[in-house]
Protein backbone atom coordinates (compact mmCIF):
# COMPACT_ATOMS: atom_id res chain seq x y z
CA UNK A 1 0.00 0.00 0.00
CA UNK A 2 1.08 3.50 -0.68
CA UNK A 3 -0.56 6.22 1.54
CA UNK A 4 -0.93 9.64 2.14
CA UNK A 5 -1.33 11.41 5.04
CA UNK A 6 -2.28 15.24 5.62
CA UNK A 7 -0.75 17.57 8.39
CA UNK A 8 2.36 18.73 10.11
CA UNK A 9 2.12 17.95 13.81
CA UNK A 10 2.86 15.23 16.33
CA UNK A 11 -0.42 13.56 15.57
CA UNK A 12 0.15 13.23 11.85
CA UNK A 13 4.18 11.95 13.00
CA UNK A 14 1.81 9.30 15.28
CA UNK A 15 -0.07 8.74 12.61
CA UNK A 16 2.10 7.98 9.77
CA UNK A 17 4.52 6.26 11.59
CA UNK A 18 2.62 3.13 12.63
CA UNK A 19 1.35 3.10 8.96
CA UNK A 20 5.12 3.43 7.92
CA UNK A 21 5.89 0.64 10.28
CA UNK A 22 3.67 -1.78 8.63
CA UNK A 23 5.01 -4.52 6.20
CA UNK A 24 1.89 -4.62 4.28
CA UNK A 25 2.80 -0.46 3.55
CA UNK A 26 5.16 0.45 1.07
CA UNK A 27 5.42 3.71 1.00
CA UNK A 28 4.22 7.06 3.64
CA UNK A 29 4.16 10.53 2.47
CA UNK A 30 3.34 13.25 4.67
CA UNK A 31 1.96 16.61 3.02
CA UNK A 32 3.24 18.69 4.38
CA UNK A 33 4.63 16.77 7.21
CA UNK A 34 8.16 18.31 9.15
CA UNK A 35 11.43 17.65 8.98
CA UNK A 36 11.43 15.36 12.07
CA UNK A 37 9.44 12.98 10.49
CA UNK A 38 12.29 11.80 8.23
CA UNK A 39 13.99 9.92 10.20
CA UNK A 40 10.85 7.50 10.30
CA UNK A 41 11.35 6.73 7.00
CA UNK A 42 8.00 9.10 6.19
CA UNK A 43 8.64 11.24 2.80
CA UNK A 44 7.49 14.52 3.14
CA UNK A 45 5.76 16.48 0.44
CA UNK A 46 6.18 20.41 0.56
CA UNK A 47 2.11 20.74 -0.17
CA UNK A 48 0.07 22.57 2.50
CA UNK A 49 -2.51 21.18 4.07
CA UNK A 50 -5.22 23.57 2.54
CA UNK A 51 -4.27 22.95 -1.04
CA UNK A 52 -6.41 20.90 -2.37
CA UNK A 53 -6.08 21.00 -5.92
CA UNK A 54 -2.48 20.18 -5.49
CA UNK A 55 -3.13 17.30 -3.00
CA UNK A 56 -5.82 15.79 -5.33
CA UNK A 57 -3.09 15.66 -8.10
CA UNK A 58 0.04 14.34 -6.01
CA UNK A 59 -2.30 11.84 -4.91
CA UNK A 60 -3.54 10.39 -8.84
CA UNK A 61 0.14 11.06 -9.22
CA UNK A 62 1.75 8.99 -7.26
CA UNK A 63 -1.16 6.41 -7.13
CA UNK A 64 -2.24 6.70 -3.37
CA UNK A 65 -4.42 3.85 -2.28
CA UNK A 66 -5.59 6.15 0.18
CA UNK A 67 -5.58 9.54 2.51
CA UNK A 68 -5.93 10.59 6.29
CA UNK A 69 -6.77 13.62 6.61
CA UNK A 70 -5.22 14.63 10.24
CA UNK A 71 -5.86 18.16 11.05
CA UNK A 72 -9.44 19.89 11.71
CA UNK A 73 -9.32 22.82 9.40
CA UNK A 74 -8.37 20.84 6.37
CA UNK A 75 -11.83 18.92 7.10
CA UNK A 76 -13.43 21.74 7.69
CA UNK A 77 -12.58 23.29 4.79
CA UNK A 78 -14.17 19.72 2.39
CA UNK A 79 -11.22 18.14 1.65
CA UNK A 80 -12.19 14.56 1.92
CA UNK A 81 -15.51 16.12 -0.19
CA UNK A 82 -12.63 16.99 -3.26
CA UNK A 83 -10.74 13.80 -2.97
CA UNK A 84 -14.19 11.59 -3.52
CA UNK A 85 -15.39 13.88 -6.26
CA UNK A 86 -12.28 13.10 -7.68
CA UNK A 87 -12.46 9.24 -7.66
CA UNK A 88 -9.78 9.42 -4.26
CA UNK A 89 -10.17 7.42 -1.14
CA UNK A 90 -10.20 9.86 2.00
CA UNK A 91 -10.50 8.55 5.58
CA UNK A 92 -12.38 11.53 7.40
CA UNK A 93 -15.71 13.40 7.53
CA UNK A 94 -17.14 15.24 4.90
CA UNK A 95 -17.14 18.94 5.26
CA UNK A 96 -20.55 18.90 6.66
CA UNK A 97 -20.27 16.29 9.22
CA UNK A 98 -16.67 17.88 10.42
CA UNK A 99 -19.34 20.59 11.73
CA UNK A 100 -19.58 18.52 14.70
CA UNK A 101 -15.88 20.09 15.66
CA UNK A 102 -16.39 23.22 13.41
CA UNK A 103 -19.55 24.48 15.66
CA UNK A 104 -19.73 23.90 18.90
CA UNK A 105 -23.30 25.00 18.65
CA UNK A 106 -24.24 22.60 15.85
CA UNK A 107 -22.67 19.88 18.13
CA UNK A 108 -24.45 20.98 21.13
CA UNK A 109 -28.01 20.78 19.18
CA UNK A 110 -26.65 17.02 17.97
CA UNK A 111 -26.68 16.15 21.49
CA UNK A 112 -30.06 18.01 23.07
CA UNK A 113 -31.56 16.55 19.98
CA UNK A 114 -30.35 12.77 20.31
CA UNK A 115 -30.32 12.92 24.32
CA UNK A 116 -26.32 12.99 24.46
CA UNK A 117 -25.69 13.85 28.05
CA UNK A 118 -23.54 17.05 28.28
CA UNK A 119 -23.46 20.50 29.90
CA UNK A 120 -26.73 22.90 29.90
CA UNK A 121 -25.75 25.56 27.62
CA UNK A 122 -26.66 29.11 25.76
CA UNK A 123 -25.47 30.23 23.00
CA UNK A 124 -24.67 34.10 22.50
CA UNK A 125 -23.44 36.64 19.60
CA UNK A 126 -24.59 39.56 21.84
CA UNK A 127 -22.23 40.70 24.30
CA UNK A 128 -24.38 42.23 26.60
CA UNK A 129 -26.86 39.33 26.49
CA UNK A 130 -24.05 36.78 26.88
CA UNK A 131 -22.75 38.71 30.01
CA UNK A 132 -26.18 39.37 31.31
CA UNK A 133 -26.42 35.23 31.37
CA UNK A 134 -22.94 34.76 32.97
CA UNK A 135 -23.87 37.00 35.94
CA UNK A 136 -27.04 34.88 36.34
CA UNK A 137 -25.60 32.03 36.49
CA UNK A 138 -22.40 32.85 38.36
CA UNK A 139 -18.84 31.28 38.55
CA UNK A 140 -16.99 28.48 37.45
CA UNK A 141 -18.58 28.52 33.85
CA UNK A 142 -17.26 27.83 30.89
CA UNK A 143 -16.52 30.04 27.80
CA UNK A 144 -16.19 28.78 24.18
CA UNK A 145 -15.62 30.36 20.92
CA UNK A 146 -18.27 28.39 18.32
CA UNK A 147 -16.04 27.68 15.59
CA UNK A 148 -12.13 26.08 15.53
CA UNK A 149 -9.80 27.81 17.41
CA UNK A 150 -6.50 25.54 17.68
CA UNK A 151 -7.53 24.20 21.09
CA UNK A 152 -7.19 27.77 22.95
CA UNK A 153 -10.71 28.56 22.14
CA UNK A 154 -11.96 27.57 25.66
CA UNK A 155 -11.90 29.69 28.54
CA UNK A 156 -12.62 27.73 32.26
CA UNK A 157 -13.31 30.87 34.44
CA UNK A 158 -13.03 30.36 37.45
CA UNK A 159 -14.33 34.39 38.70
CA UNK A 160 -17.23 36.24 36.87
CA UNK A 161 -14.45 38.95 35.78
CA UNK A 162 -12.62 36.12 34.17
CA UNK A 163 -16.17 34.90 32.36
CA UNK A 164 -16.88 38.41 31.19
CA UNK A 165 -12.98 39.43 30.19
CA UNK A 166 -13.14 35.80 28.22
CA UNK A 167 -17.08 37.04 26.78
CA UNK A 168 -15.34 40.87 25.89
CA UNK A 169 -12.12 39.40 24.02
CA UNK A 170 -14.14 37.02 22.15
CA UNK A 171 -17.41 38.93 21.15
CA UNK A 172 -16.10 42.18 21.50
CA UNK A 173 -12.09 42.30 20.78
CA UNK A 174 -12.07 39.43 17.58
CA UNK A 175 -9.81 37.56 19.34
CA UNK A 176 -10.71 34.47 17.49
CA UNK A 177 -11.70 36.29 14.48
CA UNK A 178 -15.25 34.40 13.10
CA UNK A 179 -14.78 31.40 15.04
CA UNK A 180 -15.68 33.99 18.04
CA UNK A 181 -17.88 35.72 16.54
CA UNK A 182 -20.44 33.32 18.13
CA UNK A 183 -19.59 31.62 22.02
CA UNK A 184 -21.26 28.88 23.97
CA UNK A 185 -21.41 29.54 27.44
CA UNK A 186 -21.68 26.05 29.34
CA UNK A 187 -22.21 25.24 32.65
CA UNK A 188 -18.80 23.82 34.94
CA UNK A 189 -18.97 19.88 35.48
CA UNK A 190 -16.60 18.68 38.01
CA UNK A 191 -14.80 15.34 37.77
CA UNK A 192 -12.15 13.53 36.02
CA UNK A 193 -12.30 14.38 32.36
CA UNK A 194 -10.99 11.41 29.80
CA UNK A 195 -10.64 10.90 25.61
CA UNK A 196 -12.56 8.80 24.72
CA UNK A 197 -11.80 7.97 20.22
CA UNK A 198 -13.28 5.83 17.81
CA UNK A 199 -12.89 4.89 14.38
CA UNK A 200 -16.55 5.36 12.84
CA UNK A 201 -18.31 4.17 9.65
CA UNK A 202 -21.83 5.59 9.37
CA UNK A 203 -23.63 4.10 12.40
CA UNK A 204 -20.65 1.74 12.78
CA UNK A 205 -18.51 2.43 15.72
CA UNK A 206 -15.10 0.59 17.09
CA UNK A 207 -13.92 2.30 20.29
CA UNK A 208 -10.36 3.26 20.92
CA UNK A 209 -8.59 2.48 24.50
CA UNK A 210 -9.51 5.57 26.56
CA UNK A 211 -6.41 8.22 27.76
CA UNK A 212 -6.18 11.45 29.64
CA UNK A 213 -4.48 14.13 28.09
CA UNK A 214 -3.56 17.17 30.14
CA UNK A 215 -4.62 20.80 28.70
CA UNK A 216 -3.88 23.61 31.41
CA UNK A 217 -0.14 25.18 30.76
CA UNK A 218 1.98 24.39 34.48
CA UNK A 219 2.31 21.77 36.73
CA UNK A 220 -0.86 21.20 39.17
CA UNK A 221 -3.27 22.27 36.37
CA UNK A 222 -2.08 25.83 36.42
CA UNK A 223 -2.26 28.37 33.71
CA UNK A 224 -4.48 28.79 30.46
CA UNK A 225 -5.25 25.93 28.13
CA UNK A 226 -2.85 24.58 25.36
CA UNK A 227 -3.55 22.03 22.66
CA UNK A 228 -1.82 19.62 25.14
CA UNK A 229 1.31 19.30 27.29
CA UNK A 230 1.52 15.68 27.87
CA UNK A 231 -1.30 11.94 27.79
CA UNK A 232 -1.32 8.71 29.20
CA UNK A 233 -3.46 5.36 28.56
CA UNK A 234 -5.26 3.21 30.12
CA UNK A 235 -6.78 5.74 32.52
CA UNK A 236 -7.08 3.77 36.24
CA UNK A 237 -8.99 5.99 37.58
CA UNK A 238 -12.21 5.85 35.24
CA UNK A 239 -13.51 2.12 35.21
CA UNK A 240 -14.16 0.23 32.51
CA UNK A 241 -17.98 0.11 33.05
CA UNK A 242 -17.90 4.32 32.50
CA UNK A 243 -16.41 3.79 29.86
CA UNK A 244 -19.10 1.45 28.20
CA UNK A 245 -21.80 3.93 29.07
CA UNK A 246 -20.07 6.48 27.09
CA UNK A 247 -19.94 4.35 23.92
CA UNK A 248 -23.52 3.08 24.69
CA UNK A 249 -24.85 6.54 25.56
CA UNK A 250 -22.67 8.65 23.59
CA UNK A 251 -20.71 7.56 21.02
CA UNK A 252 -23.25 5.45 19.21
CA UNK A 253 -26.28 8.44 19.91
CA UNK A 254 -23.61 10.18 18.28
CA UNK A 255 -23.06 8.11 15.18
CA UNK A 256 -26.94 7.38 14.85
CA UNK A 257 -27.94 11.32 15.27
CA UNK A 258 -25.18 12.21 12.38
CA UNK A 259 -27.09 10.01 10.15
CA UNK A 260 -30.42 11.11 11.05
CA UNK A 261 -29.02 14.94 10.33
CA UNK A 262 -27.95 13.74 6.81
CA UNK A 263 -24.63 14.85 7.32
CA UNK A 264 -23.17 10.67 8.45
CA UNK A 265 -19.84 10.45 9.78
CA UNK A 266 -16.79 8.29 8.45
CA UNK A 267 -13.34 9.21 10.26
CA UNK A 268 -12.27 9.67 14.26
CA UNK A 269 -14.83 10.28 16.07
CA UNK A 270 -13.46 11.83 19.33
CA UNK A 271 -15.44 12.60 22.77
CA UNK A 272 -13.70 14.77 25.37
CA UNK A 273 -16.06 13.32 28.42
CA UNK A 274 -15.67 13.99 32.03
CA UNK A 275 -16.66 11.17 34.40
CA UNK A 276 -19.80 13.30 36.55
CA UNK A 277 -21.47 11.84 39.68
CA UNK A 278 -24.23 11.23 36.70
CA UNK A 279 -22.32 9.48 34.58
CA UNK A 280 -20.19 10.64 31.54
CA UNK A 281 -21.21 13.46 29.94
CA UNK A 282 -19.94 15.52 26.90
CA UNK A 283 -17.25 18.49 26.86
CA UNK A 284 -16.58 18.58 23.53
CA UNK A 285 -16.43 16.68 20.31
CA UNK A 286 -13.89 16.58 18.02
CA UNK A 287 -13.97 14.89 14.21
CA UNK A 288 -9.82 13.80 14.32
CA UNK A 289 -7.51 12.27 16.15
CA UNK A 290 -6.21 14.02 19.53
CA UNK A 291 -2.98 15.44 20.11
CA UNK A 292 -1.43 14.28 22.29
CA UNK A 293 -4.02 11.50 22.90
CA UNK A 294 -3.03 9.89 19.41
CA UNK A 295 0.86 9.45 20.63
CA UNK A 296 -0.25 7.62 23.41
CA UNK A 297 -3.14 5.27 22.10
CA UNK A 298 -1.71 4.36 18.76
CA UNK A 299 1.48 2.92 20.17
CA UNK A 300 -0.85 -0.05 22.26
CA UNK A 301 -2.87 -0.93 18.92
CA UNK A 302 -2.05 -4.40 17.90
CA UNK A 303 -3.76 -4.43 15.06
CA UNK A 304 -2.66 -3.22 11.45
CA UNK A 305 -4.25 0.39 11.17
CA UNK A 306 -3.65 0.43 7.14
CA UNK A 307 -5.77 -2.69 7.74
CA UNK A 308 -8.30 -1.03 9.72
CA UNK A 309 -8.62 2.04 7.58
CA UNK A 310 -8.77 -0.27 4.50
CA UNK A 311 -11.87 -2.22 5.87
CA UNK A 312 -13.62 0.36 7.24
CA UNK A 313 -13.58 2.43 3.35
CA UNK A 314 -14.84 -1.07 1.98
CA UNK A 315 -17.40 -1.04 4.56
CA UNK A 316 -16.37 -4.10 5.67
CA UNK A 317 -15.64 -5.14 9.60
CA UNK A 318 -12.12 -3.78 10.85
CA UNK A 319 -9.91 -6.02 13.52
CA UNK A 320 -8.90 -4.10 16.84
CA UNK A 321 -6.93 -5.48 19.39
CA UNK A 322 -5.18 -3.60 22.23
CA UNK A 323 -2.10 -3.82 24.11
CA UNK A 324 -2.29 -4.18 27.98
CA UNK A 325 0.96 -2.03 28.04
CA UNK A 326 0.92 1.40 29.19
CA UNK A 327 2.03 4.26 26.85
CA UNK A 328 2.75 8.12 28.46
CA UNK A 329 3.83 11.27 26.90
CA UNK A 330 5.05 14.23 27.94
CA UNK A 331 5.32 17.57 25.49
CA UNK A 332 7.78 19.96 25.45
CA UNK A 333 7.20 23.19 24.00
CA UNK A 334 8.83 26.63 23.77
CA UNK A 335 9.38 29.08 26.71
CA UNK A 336 6.51 31.57 26.51
CA UNK A 337 3.96 29.08 25.50
CA UNK A 338 1.01 29.24 24.90
CA UNK A 339 1.83 33.23 24.83
CA UNK A 340 4.52 35.14 22.84
CA UNK A 341 7.31 32.21 22.65
CA UNK A 342 11.24 32.20 20.48
CA UNK A 343 11.88 29.55 17.64
CA UNK A 344 15.62 28.53 16.05
CA UNK A 345 17.06 27.12 19.03
CA UNK A 346 18.40 23.54 18.56
CA UNK A 347 16.57 20.29 19.40
CA UNK A 348 18.18 18.11 22.02
CA UNK A 349 19.41 14.84 20.56
CA UNK A 350 17.37 11.66 22.27
CA UNK A 351 18.86 8.71 21.18
CA UNK A 352 17.30 6.39 23.97
CA UNK A 353 16.02 3.50 22.90
CA UNK A 354 13.24 3.12 25.67
CA UNK A 355 11.36 6.32 24.40
CA UNK A 356 10.31 7.70 20.76
CA UNK A 357 9.88 11.01 20.01
CA UNK A 358 6.83 12.91 18.13
CA UNK A 359 7.79 15.58 16.40
CA UNK A 360 5.78 18.87 16.17
CA UNK A 361 6.72 22.62 15.53
CA UNK A 362 10.32 21.53 14.18
CA UNK A 363 12.37 23.25 11.06
CA UNK A 364 15.87 21.92 9.67
CA UNK A 365 18.75 24.30 9.53
CA UNK A 366 21.83 22.59 8.14
CA UNK A 367 20.92 19.57 8.39
CA UNK A 368 19.93 19.84 12.05
CA UNK A 369 16.20 20.24 13.77
CA UNK A 370 15.30 23.34 15.21
CA UNK A 371 12.53 24.99 17.77
CA UNK A 372 9.98 26.23 15.41
CA UNK A 373 6.32 26.24 16.65
CA UNK A 374 4.97 26.54 20.68
CA UNK A 375 4.82 22.52 21.16
CA UNK A 376 8.11 21.42 19.84
CA UNK A 377 8.22 17.71 20.34
CA UNK A 378 6.72 15.15 22.50
CA UNK A 379 8.69 12.03 24.60
CA UNK A 380 7.08 8.95 24.73
CA UNK A 381 7.51 5.43 26.38
CA UNK A 382 5.45 1.68 27.41
CA UNK A 383 5.87 0.46 30.10
CA UNK A 384 4.08 -2.58 31.92
CA UNK A 385 2.47 -0.19 33.86
CA UNK A 386 2.13 3.75 34.24
CA UNK A 387 4.95 4.21 36.39
CA UNK A 388 7.69 2.30 34.40
CA UNK A 389 6.58 4.38 31.35
CA UNK A 390 6.35 7.82 33.09
CA UNK A 391 10.38 6.76 34.60
CA UNK A 392 11.50 6.28 30.78
CA UNK A 393 10.30 9.14 29.49
CA UNK A 394 10.85 11.71 32.69
CA UNK A 395 14.70 9.66 32.51
CA UNK A 396 15.04 10.65 29.23
CA UNK A 397 14.14 14.48 29.39
CA UNK A 398 16.03 14.80 32.16
CA UNK A 399 19.38 13.48 30.34
CA UNK A 400 18.15 15.55 27.26
CA UNK A 401 18.22 19.07 28.99
CA UNK A 402 16.35 21.02 26.30
CA UNK A 403 17.46 24.88 25.88
CA UNK A 404 14.59 27.46 25.81
CA UNK A 405 12.03 24.61 26.21
CA UNK A 406 10.28 23.51 28.93
CA UNK A 407 7.79 20.66 29.96
CA UNK A 408 5.32 19.40 32.94
CA UNK A 409 6.84 17.45 35.55
CA UNK A 410 3.69 16.26 36.69
CA UNK A 411 2.03 14.27 34.10
CA UNK A 412 0.04 11.28 35.17
CA UNK A 413 0.19 12.32 38.26
CA UNK A 414 -3.80 11.48 39.52
CA UNK A 415 -3.25 8.35 37.73
CA UNK A 416 -0.47 7.33 39.86
CA UNK A 417 -2.31 8.40 43.54
CA UNK A 418 -5.10 6.05 42.78
CA UNK A 419 -2.63 2.82 42.29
Amino acid sequence: MKLLVIGSGGREHAIAKKLADDPKVSRVFCAPGNPGMKKDGIETVALTENDQAGLTAFAEEQGVDWTFVGPEAPLAAGLVDTFEAAGLKAFGPSKAAAMIEGSKDFAKQLMVTNGIPTAAYQTFTDFAAAKAYVEAQGAPIVIKADGLAAGKGVVVAETLEQAITALSDMLEGNKFGESGARVVVEEFLAGEEFSLLAFVRNDNVYPMVISQDHKRVYDGDKGPNTGGMGAYSPVPQIPQSMVDEAVATILVPAAKGMIANKTPFTGILYAGLIATEKGPKVIEFNARFGDPETQVVLPRLKSSLAEIISALLADEEPVLEWSDTAAFGVVVAAAGYPGTYEKGMPLPEINDPEVTVYYAGVAENEGSLTAAGGRIFLVEAEGTDLAEAKEKVYQALAAAKPTGMFYRKDIGAKALENK
